[in-house]
């Protein structure tokens, strides 16, 4: 926690990091991998100040509350189009690939891959000409993705690389550069690409942790074997939702999150109880976040399968004595 970033003993501890964190997502020589500060919503503004070189506009997927953060935030700096919206449904899903619309003469796409509020998840990588941007803040690392496919991918840590107050970033060294005039310098990737994300101090604890999950990763099989666990977290607690009277999903099959799984109650006066039982239970977390209510399990990689099978064990006697 004291050690000098500028160290021999923490510069090894980066390079492994980022080594290890290429491996798993199999990252090609044409990218720069940046650990950096500001969580995932400074990124909101760093990507139109980087990435629209030259350009007045952007093509945005709005598909909840975090795609939403990143569109109002994009518009200080130029004119975002909403290239497709599933707000009429109330984000109940992710958009068809047809349903989006890109402009010719926007600078990027930008989607949020898995909506950690809503329970939305995109069941594939959209097809554009753009370079295409993702907020991978919830489910970088949950399953094998190519890379190639992107022009850049972001993600705050907290979910399933480390501690909170790290971020990463992955972008293809021809968007390095371009930034607009006036652009900060820490908001710029090229800085940071040239200083090996160490112009200033960076969070040096928590790249060193990040590192550590990078090697457990690599110890459980990779993002291949990740994928499965979690398909198999995912897959058992939907079927339990979805065989129920009394709890209920309601988000698109098509579209339902590998990582995060909302479900209601029958009867929501209950809430209450089922959240102080499931806590006497040894179950945490399982609120919904405030602007959605209901309950919401997230299950990221470090949770391990017996953590689901002991939500679903309780969620079965709950229902038992309740419904």
């Amino acid at each position: 926690m004291e050690m000098s970033h500028r160290s021999d003993e923490f510069v090894a501890v980066a390079e492994q990091a980022e080594q290890d964190l290429r491996d798993l997502m199999a990252i090609p020589k044409n990218y720069r991998v940046l650990f950096l500060q500001g969580g995932a919503t400074s990124q909101f503004a760093m990507l139109p100040m980087n990435l629209l070189r030259g350009k007045q506009s952007a093509d945005y997927i709005n598909t909840g509350i975090w795609s939403k953060k990143a569109i109002a935030e994009a518009k200080r700096y130029c004119q975002v189009n909403v290239a497709a919206t599933t707000e009429a449904d109330n984000f109940m899903r992710a958009p068809e690939p047809n349903e989006i619309q890109v402009s010719a003469d926007s600078a990027y796409l930008h989607y949020t891959s898995n909506e950690t509020i809503g329970g939305v998840e995109f069941n594939y990588i959209p097809e554009v000409d753009l370079p295409l941007v993702v907020d991978m803040s919830s489910d970088i690392l949950s399953r094998p993705i190519d890379v190639n496919r992107f022009g850049l991918i972001y993600a705050g840590a907290q979910k399933n690389i480390g501690p909170a107050g790290l971020t990463v970033v992955i972008v293809r060294e021809d968007l390095l550069g371009q930034t607009l005039s006036g652009t900060p310098t820490m908001y710029d990737y090229q800085v940071h690409a040239e200083g090996g994300s160490m112009h200033n101090t960076p969070p040096t604890f928590g790249w060193y942790l990040a590192g550590l999950v990078f090697k457990w990763l690599k110890k459980q099989g990779g993002v291949e074997a990740m994928a499965k666990l979690n398909d198999r977290k995912a897959t058992k607690l939907y079927a339990a939702i979805d065989q129920s009277e009394f709890f209920a999903n309601p988000i698109a099959k098509s579209s339902r999150s590998m990582m995060n799984v909302p479900f209601t109650l029958a009867d929501a006066s209950l809430e209450k109880t089922f959240l102080s039982e499931a806590e006497g239970a040894g179950l945490l977390n399982l609120q919904g976040h405030r602007s959605v209510g209901g309950m919401r399990a997230s299950i990221y990689n470090a949770v391990p399968e017996a953590a689901v099978d002991a939500l679903i064990t309780f969620m079965a006697d709950f229902e038992k004595r309740y419904g």
